[in-house]
């Protein structure tokens, strides 16, 4: 059911949008006044703009484009002193904080040329709402739940792009002249990336960017009080302005939730080794005992050796090594737990992450040499070296297996 809505911009009224710029948009919704903010997250511009329009609005409730997770990132810096490895290992979430590390870095190489740091103009409207008294409401989507529904929307054969952009990035060295500054002071970076890629990767974007609106949208508008100011990057101004003055509430369920792996993606994970052991056996029976010795001891090894040599290449402990040596043979033979997280929680067993390594991440993350250094970065190449090495030996080892039954 739609809304009584409407974009203001005459003087006079609740807001004066003319008297902040383009960045204010003004919206009526029922009986909410709306100032929409848009903000860059890396313009020094848009700090003293929230601040400003905070301090003499006096708004009921300011909404901000966090949602818990980063706002405790940026309001205290230190909280990764909290952060369990281990629990994130045992929920298989390694990718999506390396990916948020990635995106995190790439900000902060920009904002260390502008003078600025990511999501400053975020924090700025927090502080300021806060010391007023004014009510703060995180109106964005869980970002582990953000990262996860863009993996899963996009499609397979498009994923390899995607993670190509995002290595990319890694190594990535802008360099900015007084043009490319100002331009970037008018935008917010993530959507013009995001817009980038928009054509080539319609479904990434929409968990992204559009989704984001809507959610922040109806969030906004569940906001307290009569007066609101949302705070929000400019890159999703348009976007909330064209969903906001519908009802979109029953939308919230379905993209507030990951969808479980299919069934048929499922079974698929069992056939693959289930195929894989029932074909060592049918050797067996084929063509002897000696045969099937000959074909596990080679699946062993050629699992074995090619995961080993991965942690060999990231640095990785002793330990880990034997690990991966030993377990990749027995973990690529079910689809429960892959032998990268398990030589992943084994490396933060015996070689667990220092202090300074967590404070230097996002300068380590941009460069080879650092990812070799820093012991945190070295988990997720210990993660991703060895599962490449697994996946090499189960594919070598399995067309062994099955070449011998047909032969």
């Amino acid at each position: 059911m739609p809304f009584r809505t409407s974009i203001m911009t005459n003087p006079g009224l609740p807001f004066p949008a003319q008297q902040y710029g383009d960045d204010v948009r003004i919206v009526q919704v029922q009986d909410k006044t709306i100032a929409l903010v848009g903000t860059a997250h890396l313009s020094r511009q848009s700090i003293d703009l929230v601040e400003r329009i905070i301090s003499q609005e006096r708004p009921d409730t300011v909404c901000i484009e966090l949602d818990h997770r980063r706002y405790q990132t940026l309001s205290q810096p230190k909280s990764w002193e909290n952060l369990d490895l281990k629990q994130l290992i045992r929920k298989k979430q390694l990718s999506t904080l390396l990916v948020s590390l990635i995106l995190a870095a790439y900000q902060k190489r920009l904002g260390g040329q502008m003078g600025v740091m990511p999501g400053t103009e975020l924090l700025t409207a927090a502080q300021t709402a806060e010391a007023l008294g004014i009510p703060v409401l995180l109106c964005d989507r869980d970002v582990r739940i953000t990262l996860r529904r863009a993996w899963r929307n996009t499609p397979w054969f498009k994923k390899g792009y995607l993670l190509a952009a995002l290595v990319a990035s890694f190594f990535e060295k802008p360099e900015l002249d007084e043009e490319k500054l100002a331009a970037m002071r008018k935008q917010d970076v993530l959507a013009e990336l995001m817009e980038e890629l928009g054509a080539s990767l319609p479904h990434t974007k929409k968990a992204l960017i559009d989704e984001r609106d809507l959610y922040m949208a109806e969030h906004i508008k569940q906001a307290s009080g009569q007066r609101i100011v949302a705070v929000v990057g400019a890159g999703h101004l348009e976007g909330i302005c064209r969903v906001i003055g519908t009802d979109h509430s029953a939308a919230l369920a379905e993209i507030t939730t990951v969808r479980p792996v299919s069934r048929s993606w499922k079974a698929l994970a069992w056939l693959i080794p289930l195929g894989i052991i029932l074909a060592l056996v049918a050797t067996g029976f084929r063509h002897g005992a000696e045969q099937f010795k000959a074909n596990a001891i080679y699946w062993t090894l050629v699992n074995g050796i090619p995961a080993a040599l991965g942690a060999i290449a990231a640095r990785a402990h002793p330990a880990t090594i034997a690990t991966a040596l030993v377990g990749a043979p027995f973990s690529s033979l079910t689809p429960l737990i892959g032998v990268g997280y398990i030589c992943a929680f084994v490396q933060v067993v015996f070689c667990p992450p220092l202090v300074r390594e967590f404070e230097q991440i996002q300068n380590d993350i941009s460069s080879f040499s650092g990812w070799w250094r820093n012991r945190l970065l070295r988990v997720f190449l210990v993660f991703l070296l060895s599962s490449l090495g697994s996946v090499l030996g189960t594919f070598l080892g399995g067309y062994r297996i099955f070449n011998t039954l047909l032969s």
